[in-house]
């Protein structure tokens, strides 16, 4: 029985002793007093994820720019050097140089003709004016900056929602906290004054042994939920975008409320999440039509205008050829029908997701409605399980002063109260959160 207390004294101390350790850590480390505007706000500005969809919709904005190649004109100029004692090509040279002359016209020289060097600048410029298929891929191009923007804004509304969980996750943290000091402090009392009347030869041994264990269990409980704070403190950092290692501590006491908010009973279309499909499905369409356009002729214009002369910096003679391009693809390999056809059944599959997608939320939004009034009715008899246990505890605490009862009723009692309030915070906790996911499954756009 000796080893058995000496073991159980030990076990306290060293648990007594790493809770002690944590709670001087958490002084040391930076911590920060946050409200939930100032978390949301921080997470809106410098969240990875977020800066992420917002690097999306800027690219989706730049690859809508690069379609204006369909309306400007596309401009290349060249310098080329050439030399050949080809007949036809150095004829050829000559009569661009504009240097031809009678003794060119001889036979000998006209077949066997010597090494003729041609300098050669040139500007091109090709000008599209009608092209209906790339006219409907700028549109569908245009459609994709939108799908991108309410993927932005669904992010957003997605990190908020996850900033209002991890608040509201210190929260809890902090309550159990909270929960277990109150508990620890009433079973240390309860130690003493049951170790003081042990040692006076008044109560048995086994009870004061009992709130050994009891004391050394709650320490051990304190522990970990002091460690859950800073967990929770982490997981806030990161959504804010900042480096892990502050240790928060919540200024808001959000309170669950009694009531059902009033809230719409069915997800809006306008969501952002599904508008973005919308988008996407309609930006279908538009490459479709763009592939149907391709079936029909296409009008260009192109001029080039160039310099040609044998020395390497020379500009003697100049030239210029502009024309107009009507051409027209008649057959191809059926390669723009079996696209056609992919691209409706890729079409088809977006809208049966996003019919699915909608089908789904509702099923969720039902769900979370019903959670929350299950919340809501745990907080009420939570409330009434808190009296009822703090008042059994009283009672206990004063019968066991006098000697009426034992050590372990009392433990059992302290033990109901502290599991009555901590049922009561995570009802709370649950009820808060299923409000918050509520909003979110609700929330319209702005847009």
């Amino acid at each position: 029985m000796n080893t058995t207390k000496y073991f159980v004294r030990l076990v306290m101390f060293l648990l007594m002793g790493t809770n002690g350790l944590l709670s001087t850590a958490l002084a040391q480390e930076n911590t920060r007093n946050i409200s939930l505007t100032e978390a949301v706000s921080a997470a809106l500005v410098n969240n990875g994820d977020l800066h992420q969809a917002l690097l999306d919709e800027r690219i989706a904005a730049s690859d809508y720019k690069q379609t204006q190649a369909i309306f400007l004109p596309k401009v290349d100029v060249s310098y080329t050097a050439m030399s050949t004692n080809n007949p036809l090509n150095a004829f050829g040279f000559k009569l661009q140089q504009r240097t031809i002359t009678q003794d060119d016209f001889n036979p000998a020289f006209l077949n066997h003709p010597s090494a003729t060097p041609d300098y050669m600048a040139k500007l091109e410029v090709l000008q599209p004016l009608i092209n209906m298929d790339m006219l409907y891929q700028r549109k569908g191009a245009e459609k994709q900056t939108e799908v991108y923007q309410y993927k932005t804004q669904h992010t957003k509304e997605y990190l908020t929602f996850e900033v209002q969980k991890a608040y509201l996750q210190l929260q809890l943290a902090y309550t159990a906290v909270s929960v277990l000091e109150d508990a620890l402090r009433i079973t240390k009392d309860v130690y003493t004054y049951t170790d003081n009347h042990f040692k006076q030869g008044l109560i048995q041994k086994s009870d004061a042994l009992n709130a050994q264990v009891q004391v050394a269990t709650l320490t051990s409980n304190l522990a970990k939920a002091n460690s859950n704070i800073r967990n929770a403190s982490d997981y806030l950092s990161l959504l804010m975008g900042e480096k892990s290692g502050t240790v928060y501590k919540t200024t808001d006491s959000i309170t669950a409320a009694q009531q059902l908010p009033a809230l719409p009973q069915n997800v809006a279309s306008s969501r952002a999440d599904f508008m973005a499909m919308q988008k996407a499905i309609e930006a279908s369409d538009l490459m479709i039509k763009s592939n149907r356009m391709s079936y029909l002729p296409k009008l260009n214009a192109f001029g080039n205008y160039q310099y040609n002369d044998s020395r390497l910096t020379g500009f003697a003679a100049n030239a210029y050829l502009v024309g107009v391009q009507l051409s027209w693809n008649i057959f191809n390999g059926n390669r723009t029908k079996n696209r056609i056809t992919t691209q409706k059944l890729e079409r088809d599959k977006l809208v049966t997701q996003l019919a699915v997608q909608k089908d789904q939320s509702q099923l969720e939004l039902d769900k979370a409605y019903r959670d929350l009034a299950d919340a809501q009715s745990e907080i009420r008899r939570g409330n009434a399980a808190i009296e009822q246990a703090s008042e059994a505890l009283r009672i206990l605490q004063n019968r066991y002063e006098q000697g009426l009862v034992n050590t372990t009723d009392v433990l059992l009692a302290q033990t109901q109260l502290s599991q009555q309030r901590f049922s009561l915070a995570q009802a709370q906790f649950t009820a808060n959160v299923t409000l918050a996911y509520l909003q979110f499954l609700t929330t319209g756009t702005n847009k």
